[in-house]
């Protein structure tokens, strides 16, 4: 862990969708030196499956040595930000750091994302972000720190991180493309950066997606609170950088991200927009550089699913079933293989023991997975991790993604009998 060395006592953080997770993680490593917190974000009452308010936060900043100031603000309301800004420095006299955290996602292609859905992320995402900056930067400007950092990706312009998800994508750009611009623009002035996690990160909002277990594959929030608050000690020169909190962690001399895990030992899911997985490879100009070249890998020859491969699959998967795996999984999974021996399957394990057969099930499956003959075995196998297939586009799924992921957990227990 990164200590804390109090270079920000007595500043001003204003940070978005600061009631919870990776907002709140920063709010309090920033407390812990005596900072002061803005906490804008729109949660007054407590949600069943998203605990934390903006009053319970800076309950939590107070006591770690921190003033809070917490505001309602929604990001999509440009009055509700503007207030909160005078607020801020109604309260604490400026503003020295804006951390753009507040963000809105949906895991959807084109035809399954809602209108409504795409307005929020690209209001919540793009619009927030652009318009909370615009707000704090006269004050910024004054600050001898003066930094603005976006939770946002690299801008990866890889097809692969745009054909499942275009209009998330889009939104999450969106705020890298502001750090892009308004790093040139305030040179000098306001060091402008972003931050992204090279694994999953634990969020309540984490379960939510992937559902209970997935936790296991997750890094803590402090690995960002600790990437942030070393960003925030850099100078101003520092800015118009896409930065990776594993990188720049390992500058600061931390070589043991065993303490950052969840379950340590345990395989971590890598984050969207990097590309970790074997199918494509990015020369990058340099090692900040935000706007990677792309250049393929010349692909070699996939070796072929052996005749008979996913029945005699599917038969190990049925010897494998029992009461407690149905129990624990209650979902039916549909599969749509091509290629040879291909066809519809299907893998019960809602009722009685559990089954398994081609054609389609009785009941309506919660998650249908397309993807070739070759793939399917591999990723029963060991051989092909999903999260990479489905990434890389190899792998395409609808329905429920929580018991897409609880799939993916049996894979794992029956990987040494395939």
């Amino acid at each position: 862990m990164l200590p804390n060395t109090g270079k920000l006592a007595g500043c001003t953080v204003f940070i978005t969708g600061a009631s919870r997770g990776i907002g709140k993680a920063i709010a309090l490593k920033a407390a812990k030196d005596g900072a002061n917190i803005v906490i804008a974000a729109k949660t007054t009452q407590s949600h069943p499956k998203l605990p934390g308010t903006i009053y319970t936060a800076a309950e939590e900043i107070e006591a770690a040595g921190g003033k809070a100031l917490p505001c309602i603000v929604d990001v999509r309301d440009e009055q509700q930000i503007n207030n909160a800004v005078e607020k801020a420095v109604e309260k604490f006299g400026g503003i020295d750091i804006l951390v753009n955290n507040a963000s809105a996602i949906s895991l959807t292609n084109t035809l399954e994302t809602p209108t409504k859905r795409v307005d929020l992320m690209m209001n919540v995402n793009t619009r927030g972000t652009y318009l909370t900056s615009k707000a704090c930067i006269p004050f910024l400007k004054k600050s001898k720190i003066a930094h603005i950092l976006n939770l946002s990706p690299p801008l990866n312009l890889n097809p692969v991180w745009f054909k499942q998800h275009c209009a998330y994508t889009i939104a999450k750009y969106g705020m890298s493309m502001c750090v892009l611009g308004m790093a040139e623009e305030f040179k000098g002035e306001i060091a402008v950066n972003a931050l992204w996690p090279r694994t999953a990160i634990h969020t309540a909002a984490m379960d939510m997606l992937g559902g209970s277990g997935v936790e296991n594959q997750c890094r803590k929030v402090d690995i960002i609170a600790d990437a942030a608050y070393s960003i925030f000690k850099k100078p101003k020169t520092f800015t118009g950088n896409f930065i990776i909190d594993e990188n720049i962690l390992k500058e600061e001399g931390i070589k043991n991200f065993d303490v950052y895990a969840i379950t340590p030992g345990y395989p971590l899911l890598p984050d969207f927009f990097l590309d970790e997985h074997p199918d494509v490879v990015m020369k990058k100009k340099e090692s900040h550089s935000p706007v990677p070249e792309l250049k393929e890998k010349p692909q070699p020859q996939q070796p072929k699913a052996r005749s008979g491969a996913v029945e005699e699959t599917f038969r190990i998967v049925k010897d494998f079933l029992n009461d407690g795996v149905v129990k624990a999984t209650q979902a039916i999974y549909q599969f749509e293989l091509s290629g040879k021996d291909g066809g519809t399957w299907f893998l019960d394990l809602k009722n009685k023991n559990g089954n398994v057969g081609q054609g389609k099930p009785s009941d309506r499956a919660d998650v249908v997975l397309s993807m070739t003959t070759d793939d399917f075995v591999k990723m029963f196998s060991g051989k092909l991790k999903p999260t990479m297939a489905f990434m890389s586009g190899r792998l395409k799924i609808k329905g429920n993604m929580a018991l897409a992921i609880k799939l993916e957990k049996l894979m794992r227990q029956m990987n040494s009998r395939l």
